[in-house]
C-alpha cells in the first residue's frame, strides 16, 4: 500500500493546509514543462498528483488511514528482504550540490540508509554532500527482515567533482601520490618508473593548462 503522506513529504496528521501546501511545492518542482523528457520527474510528478487527490478529500482520506493503520499492524513478511532499486539521479556532484535518491524494498520491516538511518519501505530522499571523503560519498542500504533474521545491502558512491579543471587536477594529483596499497594485480603498489612517468605527464597537462589560461588573458 503507497504512503501519500510520504509522497508528499507531511506527517500523517498533516492539516489539509499543510497537504495543499505541500502540493503545490511538488507539483511545481516536478512538473514535466519544467523537466522535459525526464522520466524520474515524470514518475514523481504523478505520484504527487495521486498522493493530493486522495488526501485532499475527507471521505477518501478518512478510508485510506484506516486500511493504512490495519495493513501497519498487520504487516510482518514471511519471505526473504530485497532491494527492488536504489538509484540516484547523479554519481558526480560538487559540494553542496543537490542530490535525490529513491529506493524500494521488499519483504523489509526495517529499513536503514546510511548515513542517514531508519528510513520507510520505498521512498525518496533530498539532501546536500557537505563532505566527501578521499574525493566519495558513500550511501548504503539495509534491508531487514527481523522475522528470518536476514539482511540484504545495496551501495551507492557519488564521486566528487570540482567547479573548474585547475582544481580537478590538483586532486587527480593528490589521489596518485598517496601510497598506494598492494593487490593481486599490483602485488607491491605502483612501479617507481610508472610514477614517474605518470608526475611527468601530469606536470605537462599543469603547464599546459597554465598557458592556456594566460592566453585567455
Amino acid at each position: 500500500m503507497k504512503d501519500y503522506y510520504y509522497f508528499l513529504g507531511v506527517k500523517d496528521n498533516a492539516s489539509d493546509e499543510e497537504i495543499k501546501k505541500a502540493y503545490r511545492k511538488l507539483s511545481l518542482k516536478y512538473h514535466p514543462d519544467k523537466n522535459p523528457g525526464d522520466v524520474f520527474f515524470e514518475q514523481r510528478f504523478r505520484e504527487v498528483q495521486e498522493a493530493y487527490e486522495m488526501l485532499s478529500e475527507p471521505e477518501k482520506r478518512r478510508i485510506y488511514d484506516e486500511n493504512l493503520a490495519n495493513q501497519q499492524r498487520s504487516y510482518r513478511p514471511h519471505f526473504p528482504p530485497s532491494i527492488k532499486s536504489f538509484t540516484s539521479n547523479t554519481i558526480r556532484a560538487k559540494k553542496g550540490e543537490e542530490v535525490i535518491i529513491n529506493w524500494n524494498t521488499q519483504n523489509a520491516d526495517v529499513v536503514k540508509i546510511l548515513p542517514f538511518g531508519l528510513e520507510k519501505g520505498y521512498g525518496e530522499r533530498i539532501f546536500r554532500i557537505t563532505e566527501f571523503k578521499e574525493g566519495k560519498f558513500h550511501l548504503l542500504l539495509h534491508a531487514t527482515n527481523t522475522l528470518l533474521n536476514k539482511t540484504v545491502v545495496q551501495g551507492i558512491t557519488i564521486t566528487e567533482t570540482f567547479e573548474n579543471e585547475k582544481e580537478q587536477l590538483k586532486s587527480d594529483v593528490q589521489d596518485f601520490f598517496k601510497p598506494q596499497k598492494p593487490s593481486r594485480m599490483n602485488p607491491g603498489g605502483q612501479s617507481r618508473g610508472l610514477r614517474i612517468v605518470l608526475a611527468v605527464l601530469f606536470f605537462i597537462i599543469a603547464i599546459l593548462l597554465l598557458i592556456k589560461t594566460f592566453s585567455g588573458n
